[in-house]
């Protein structure tokens, strides 16, 4: 087993763009037109051959690149017991783009027993060497809660569980379960992804999501609660990050905003080990909401963007990391990009190349600035 620790200098998110095989495949599997396993067959294969790619452009972390999923936390959350798969009649509305349909919805008390998942991630582990760590992304408990209390979920979701505190201990210890079953699978690399923290900064698009009413620092206090709740008592040896953005869906984002009223509750309170922050344009605001960041904690700046196919001035992000060394020292300060490449099985607006060209910057950027 790789000994290797994470989070690494130059690093990344996740989410890979999926080959149009793969797309073609999970079409025709939703239509009924092909089978699970002939559906899985071209799953490994993709994964497999994105392993090689990773390792081939020199990072320490694999994934799966999120290639079995339909999109980033939607599979996972229909994965807990007690939570269906549905279709609504809108989706969310990002920056000039309405997101797909398809949504959750409780219908028993939820649990984390057997989760899929954890298959997943066995077939990521076998590629583990003594230069790779494999990588499970999940969404952050806080993101499934949110998706629960939906103003048109909320009163489903009330009528299985009338006191939050009920759904928030219960979906705490679902996530418990799956963190266990991670771990006893050989998995030492959890990163919980969370758009919660980066769309409540927008009022505008919070309370189109959840209404009115919900003040930031009651809504901050409870996604707190439930993250924190979620990682304790985790298996020894797990390294927990989050990923925080602001929405990515086909290169469009759903929030605009600056860390700095969420930053007391987020960078010092949540405990996870490491944050992943989306730092590649001015909607994330400036550094010095870093200062919250407690100092057992790392951050992965996530300064270059996976929405354009531009590559950055390398100087310019050099200068950037400086400035945020500014609040956390460079010891603890590392790169990626803002986000994955590919949020939902339809990625974002680049090509193949442009998304390796964008790993190849981050990794040259990083090397230039630590010498470790």
């Amino acid at each position: 087993m790789s000994k290797l620790s994470v989070p690494f200098r130059f690093d990344y998110v996740g989410s890979f763009l999926r080959p149009q095989a793969l797309l073609d495949a999970r079409s025709a599997y939703e239509k009924k037109e092909l089978c699970y396993e002939e559906l899985k067959k071209v799953e490994d294969e993709a994964i497999t051959k994105l392993v090689k790619e990773q390792k081939n452009a020199g990072y320490h972390v694999i994934t799966d690149g999120e290639f079995r999923r339909h999109s980033w936390h939607l599979d996972f959350m229909w994965g807990l017991n007690g939570i269906k798969r549905i279709e609504l009649n809108h989706g969310y509305y990002f920056n000039g783009i309405e997101t797909y349909h398809t949504s959750v919805e409780i219908e028993g008390k939820i649990s984390g027993e057997n989760h899929p998942f954890v298959e997943h991630f066995k077939f990521v582990k076998q590629f583990e060497d003594e230069n790779t760590i494999a990588k499970q992304t999940i969404p952050a408990p806080a993101q499934t809660l949110s998706e629960l209390l939906r103003a048109d979920n909320v009163a489903k979701t009330n009528a299985v569980y009338p006191d939050l505190n009920d759904l928030i201990e219960d979906l705490a210890k679902a996530y418990r379960t799956v963190i266990k079953e991670l771990s006893d699978a050989g998995c030492k690399n959890i990163q919980f992804d969370d758009c919660t923290w980066g769309l409540i900064v927008d009022k505008n698009y919070w309370e189109k999501k959840v209404g009115k009413g919900v003040s930031v620092d009651a809504q901050a206090n409870t996604f707190l609660k439930v993250n924190n709740l979620a990682i304790e008592g985790k298996p020894d040896g797990v390294t927990i990050t989050t990923h925080v953005c602001r929405g990515n869906y086909q290169s469009a984002y759903a929030a605009t905003g600056p860390y700095d009223r969420i930053a007391p509750f987020l960078f010092d309170k949540e405990n996870v080990d490491a944050f992943y922050l989306e730092y590649d344009d001015a909607r994330s605001g400036g550094f010095e909401p870093l200062k919250y960041v407690s100092p057992d904690k790392k951050v992965v700046l996530g300064l270059i963007t996976s929405k354009r196919p531009e590559l950055e001035d390398k100087e310019k992000i050099k200068k950037r990391i400086l400035e945020a060394s500014q609040y956390v020292p460079l010891d603890r300060l590392y790169l990626s990009p803002q986000c994955g490449f590919s949020s939902n099985a339809i990625g974002n607006k680049l090509t193949f190349e442009d998304q390796w060209k964008k790993l190849a910057l981050v990794k040259e950027i990083a090397q230039e600035i630590w010498k470790d």
